[in-house]
């Protein structure tokens, strides 16, 4: 049976299991009928032109796991962000580990996507929020219908949340091959301020395929920071669809650091809906062997008075492949909108391939919107400028690429991701870069 056959055929017995009274039954059951009617994206359609799922796709996935397993704080201490204090929100093979998790309703609402669905005093939250920002394209309604399980995060007006929040998820590989469907809903109220912190990691070698809904909703002066670190295994596949909605005078910025997994799939969404706002999307990618990653952007100005910056780093060696589809929208509405977009990527074997398809489409007249690419090798006279004062040339290439990308770094506002960051890029170079941020 087809993985499309087989998830349409389990969503019955999916839905039997859930309580008839669930606010969202009958958004389930239209995104399953989508689902069912488009299928998986192929590359005939455009944006997936450059991206095959076929390899992903052939394996025959658990849908729902048999067993609950349990995993030790040791084994997962060094997926964490363990330097800092935080509110953690932990699942392994889809399951909530309160064992693992730290969460709070302390003025702030960090919990479960199962416990807002399932209690009353969230549904007003849930009615107006759930499905609100997601697209009804195939993969988010598909993750629509099997909506169950993800965190909830509802920060309340005037807070400031002084911890960062960690949302991880882990797969056990205790079945032979396992797809998970994690949603998560954010709000953050008027003049509210949260730092997150997510990621999928899996502990085998056994093929996992994610397909992740993330709905953040920015409300008036609301300040969101997410940050995304994706270094997975190489028979893990992620296939992540971000949507953020901002009100005016918001701030919300998105960092993805691409560093890992068999197919990275970036799907990141912004909607203004206001004036003077500002929406920030930085990522840095660093892959070889045949990794595949994906970033689709979009960034639509619909009111005027309000900036986006889009920075996107590659770096893609052996035969890997990068995409990068950007693509910001200016409203006739939207004068005195500032766009900037960039993507640029280094090369570093004569197999890797890149494919860079920067838009812009702009119904306004008074606008400063620019965009770039460029595709290339590591100068080759700084390289003898560095070889010439003693450094190996092993060192002096990581650090021409370490530099290459530090201007993503540079506004990343938590000092312990800064470091992480910073130490994984050296051990994807392969080199001790020999100093922290």
């Amino acid at each position: 049976m087809e993985l499309q056959d087989k998830l349409v055929s389990s969503f019955m017995a999916f839905e039997d299991h859930l309580e008839d009274a669930s606010p969202i039954h009958d958004v389930r059951n239209q995104a399953i009928k989508l689902f069912e009617q488009e299928g998986f994206p192929t590359k005939k359609d455009e944006a997936w032109k450059y991206t095959s799922l076929k390899s992903v796709l052939k394996h025959d996935y658990s849908l729902f796991p048999k067993q609950e397993t349990s995993i030790e704080y040791k084994d997962i201490k060094k997926y964490l962000i363990h330097d800092i204090d935080s509110y953690k929100i932990i699942f392994v093979d889809g399951k909530y580990s309160s064992y693992l998790s730290e969460t709070t309703h302390d003025g702030i609402d960090v919990c479960l996507m199962s416990a807002a669905l399932a209690k009353p005093k969230y549904r007003l939250v849930i009615e107006n929020y759930f499905n609100k920002a997601a697209t009804k394209d195939s993969l988010s309604s598909l993750n629509t219908a099997f909506s169950s399980e993800g965190a909830y995060i509802h920060i309340s007006k005037n807070k400031l949340v002084e911890k960062p929040i960690q949302i991880v998820h882990f797969s056990t590989g205790n079945e032979a091959a396992l797809m998970l469907q994690p949603r998560n809903l954010i709000v953050v109220d008027e003049n509210s301020h949260v730092q997150i912190i997510e990621r999928h990691q899996s502990l085998t070698n056994n093929p996992v395929l994610t397909n992740s809904v993330t709905e953040i909703f920015a409300n008036k002066r609301a300040i969101v920071d997410y940050y995304k670190i994706q270094n997975d295994n190489q028979n893990a596949s992620l296939i992540d669809n971000t949507f953020i909605k901002q009100k005016q005078e918001s701030h919300a910025s998105v960092h993805t650091f691409s560093f890992g997994g068999k197919l990275t799939r970036n799907n990141l969404n912004f909607y203004q809906n206001g004036e003077r706002m500002d929406s920030t999307l930085k990522g840095i990618t660093i892959i070889g062997d045949k990794q595949h990653v994906d970033h689709n952007t979009l960034v639509h100005h619909i009111e005027p008075n309000c900036e986006s910056h889009q920075d996107y780093k590659g770096i893609f060696g052996d035969s890997a492949t990068g995409v990068f589809n950007g693509k910001v929208v200016v409203e006739k509405e939207a004068q005195k909108t500032n766009a900037y977009q960039s993507n640029n990527n280094i090369l570093v074997s004569d197999k890797a391939t890149i494919n860079s398809k920067p838009q812009l489409e702009i119904f306004a007249d008074d606008v400063k919107c620019s965009h770039g690419c460029t595709i290339g090798q590591l100068d080759e006279s700084a390289m003898f400028y560095m070889r010439s004062r003693g450094i190996p040339e092993k060192e002096a290439r990581a650090l021409l690429m370490y530099a290459f990308s530090n201007n993503v770094l540079e506004s990343v506002k938590i000092p312990e991701i800064k470091q992480r960051i910073t130490k994984l890029i050296a051990n994807k170079l392969g080199v001790d870069i020999g100093f922290d941020l």
